[in-house]
């Protein structure tokens, strides 16, 4: 059986609210859904690692392969609960280490 190689994305919260991490997500996994459907979204393992709310920065874990697909999603995401909002990509890696040392979390 072979490894599957994931990928983890720090990502910058642009936004005035603050949003619970579970709204976050679902937010995300909306987007996704609507984009690429259930087939798509299957595909990502899409995860929430590590939520700063002070700071506004999440750290996500997704497959390799459906790398382009959530960077894709990220793009399409505007508002979340009636707030204005974007999301911007910070960083990415292959161990969260290295990308905590990369944007300094």
């Amino acid at each position: 059986m072979k490894r599957t190689k994931r990928r983890y994305l720090a990502l910058e919260i642009d936004s005035k609210a603050n949003f619970q991490p579970k709204i976050l997500i679902d937010a995300i996994w909306s987007s996704i859904l609507k984009l690429y459907g259930e087939y798509g979204a299957s595909q990502t393992s899409l995860s929430l690692i590590d939520y700063n709310l002070e700071e506004k920065q999440v750290i996500i874990r997704t497959n390799l392969s459906a790398l382009n697909i959530v960077r894709t999603s990220l793009v399409t995401i505007t508002s979340i609960a009636e707030n204005r909002v974007a999301l911007h990509v910070l960083s990415i890696s292959g161990t969260i280490k290295a990308l905590k040392e990369k944007i300094k979390m």
